[in-house]
């Protein structure tokens, strides 16, 4: 497929570098942005107006820019296209009515971890053909997984779980350090160590046929350390409220920033 990266911001070249690692050809994506950025080696980076027809666009602007810029994109927008949008916030219905000539309008929300081929990618998209759903779901795969949503209702939600959720991992793994140290541990022994529980227990959580509170109670012995931790965490069920209110604020983003985006549809 070729590619156009209408955008090039930290999502954008992070999508880039994980396509590229998956074995996609460098030849095949263009980057656009109206100024100069360094991008990887092979892919065409340009500050003009990009011209020519491409299979994919990834929208990859600032989910309040569409109404302004949408208008100059409809010459690279046409019925041969799919439009790929990784604006936050921004629905279906939006995408329709700023590109109503392209092949169809694909919601696609990932997180950094497309760099490693490990986000889990979220997708909503309706009239879709059954040759272009594979083919988005193909690109998706390279990133990581790809996981249609068939309530597009719901896409706020899953964007602030799989999309934002990597930012509410870090602050633990920093809490986590940060409360070891403050108990004694040295402070960059505390951050290694914390840094690399959470890479441990993620991957075996991602291969294991065990749920996660099933692996949290099999580290857990009865009366034993980890159980005396875990009984801190679950108490009136803290730790799920906080997270609760977390992704709700989350999400409730997202409908500020369709509004922001243009009139709600």
């Amino acid at each position: 497929m070729k590619i156009l990266i209408y955008g090039y911001g930290k999502m954008a070249g992070a999508m880039v570098d994980g396509w590229l690692r998956a074995g996609m050809d460098a030849c095949d994506i263009t980057a656009y942005n109206p100024r100069h950025k360094d991008c990887a080696d092979g892919v065409t980076l340009t500050t003009q107006q990009p011209e020519g027809e491409f299979d994919a666009v990834v929208l990859g602007f600032k989910p309040h820019m569409l109404g302004d810029i949408a208008p100059g994109m409809q010459a690279i927008a046409g019925p041969n296209t799919l439009v790929l949008s990784i604006l936050a916030g921004v629905t279906l219905a939006q995408l329709d009515a700023a590109f109503p000539d392209v092949k169809a309008n694909v919601r696609f929300m990932p997180n950094l971890a497309v760099a490693l081929g490990k986000s889990p990618n979220v997708l909503a998209a309706r009239d879709l053909s059954d040759s272009d759903r594979a083919a988005v779901t193909e690109l998706a795969a390279k990133l990581g997984t790809a996981q249609w949503l068939a309530d597009e209702a719901l896409f706020d939600l899953a964007t602030a779980l799989a999309g934002s959720g990597p930012g509410f991992v870090y602050r633990f793994i920093d809490a986590l350090a940060e409360a070891a140290s403050e108990l004694g541990l040295p402070a960059d022994m505390a951050g290694r160590l914390a840094t690399a529980v959470v890479d441990g227990a993620g991957s075996l959580a991602g291969d294991s046929d065990f749920t996660p509170d099933e692996l949290a109670d099999r580290v857990a012995s009865p009366g034993g350390m980890t159980r005396e931790g875990l009984n801190v965490l679950d108490e009136n069920k803290v730790l799920k409220s906080l997270l609760f209110h977390t992704l709700k604020a989350t999400a409730d983003r997202g409908t500020e920033l369709s509004r922001m985006a243009g009139k709600q549809p």
